[in-house]
């Protein structure tokens, strides 16, 4: 099975939120928010997907790419290793 069915519920309700940070956006422009307020909102947003987007990718490394459990002590390192450096670069 899937990571990304294993952990629907988690991931639905991470674009739950990402919808709502996108709803308060587009509510912000349509009222003419001052930039700072616009730019605040867009990046939270953009935290949120860069997050979703993170869990994903671990989820694919751990399960697709290094097969789990299946995998040898060095490529289950060099998986965290690799997860470590997305997560890093995607905050």
């Amino acid at each position: 099975m899937s990571h990304t069915i294993r952990k629907k519920k988690r991931l639905a309700h991470r674009v739950a939120r990402i919808r709502g940070q996108v709803e308060a956006l587009a509510r912000a422009l349509d009222g003419e928010a001052e930039c700072g307020d616009v730019l605040r909102l867009i990046a939270s947003a953009r935290g949120a997907m860069d997050s979703l987007m993170a869990e994903v990718i671990e989820g694919h490394i751990r399960d697709h790419a290094f097969r789990g459990a299946r995998a040898k002590s060095e490529e289950r390192q060099a998986a965290e290793d690799l997860v470590d450096i997305i997560r890093s670069y995607l905050k």
